[in-house]
C-alpha cells in the first residue's frame, strides 16, 4: 500500500451544459466538505434562506471551472432561471453520493449511521 496514494487528493470531475451560456467544470465533494456542510445544515428544517446558503456553499466548493465564491454563487442565484443551477447541483450531488437518498439519509450515510 501506498500511503501517499491514499493520502494524495483524488476528486472526480464532470462537465454540465448550461443552455444559452456554457458548460461548466464541477468536481466531487471530498468527505471533510460534505461533514462541514452538514454541520452547517439542519437537513429537517431546510427553509429557503438556508437552502441558498447550502446550495451557495456546495457550489463554491464544487465549481472547477469557473471558480466561484459564495458571493459569486448568491449572484449567481439572483441571475439565474429557476431551474438553470438544478442540472449543476444534481451533478455535484450524483458524484458525492448524495443524490441517491433524501438529505437526511444522505448524511446519514456519511455518519455511518443506519435508517433502522
Amino acid at each position: 500500500m501506498d500511503k501517499e496514494r491514499l493520502l494524495t487528493r483524488r476528486l472526480d470531475e464532470a462537465d454540465v451544459s448550461i443552455p444559452g451560456v456554457g458548460t461548466v467544470r464541477v468536481r466531487t465533494l471530498s468527505r471533510a466538505e460534505v461533514l462541514v456542510l452538514r454541520q452547517a445544515t439542519d437537513t429537517e428544517h431546510m427553509d429557503g434562506p438556508r437552502a441558498l446558503t447550502l446550495e451557495r456553499k456546495l457550489l463554491a466548493a464544487a465549481m472547477v471551472d469557473p471558480p466561484l465564491t459564495e458571493a459569486e454563487v448568491g449572484r449567481w442565484q439572483k441571475a439565474a432561471p429557476a431551474g438553470e443551477m438544478g442540472p449543476v447541483m444534481e451533478k455535484v450531488s450524483e458524484m458525492a453520493g448524495l443524490s441517491e437518498a433524501s438529505p437526511k439519509e444522505a448524511m446519514q450515510t456519511f455518519r455511518g449511521e443506519s435508517g433502522n
